[in-house]
């Protein structure tokens, strides 16, 4: 258990379970994105239609595995529009994503991708250079 002044009521205490916190945030932790088995090829094609997103797909499937940053690829739009290309991608299932602390990690869900879609990545991309 942690105590907590509360701001609102100076001088009062409140407390609060921390167990319930940890819960709360390892919930909270994956932003929702479809299963493998419910991907859709109509879904993934739109998704990849978009230079911007393209360029984002491209970036993660050179470097394998990796996690990277929503503002490290350096996109020339606006936040905003930053956040809604990465949310098309993950809720067509291209991208999963996750919280670390203040930062949205991004992944390239490649494994998932070619399970269900074998070689279309890997053709979308390579035609894009």
């Amino acid at each position: 258990m942690i105590i907590v002044l509360n701001s609102s009521i100076v001088g009062k205490q409140s407390t609060i379970d921390y167990a319930g916190c940890v819960a709360a945030l390892t919930d909270t932790e994956r932003l929702p994105g479809p299963r493998r088995e419910d991907l859709r090829v109509e879904d993934v094609l739109q998704a990849l239609g978009d230079p911007v997103r393209l360029t984002i797909v491209r970036e993660l499937f050179a470097s394998p595995g990796d996690q990277r940053a929503c503002g490290s690829f350096g996109l020339p739009v606006a936040k905003s529009t930053a956040s809604h290309h990465f949310r098309v991608l993950r809720e067509a299932g291209v991208v999963a994503q996750h919280v670390a602390g203040r930062e949205r990690l991004t992944q390239l869900r490649r494994e998932d991708l070619d399970a269900r879609f074998p070689g279309l990545l890997a053709s979308v991309v390579g035609a894009a250079t």
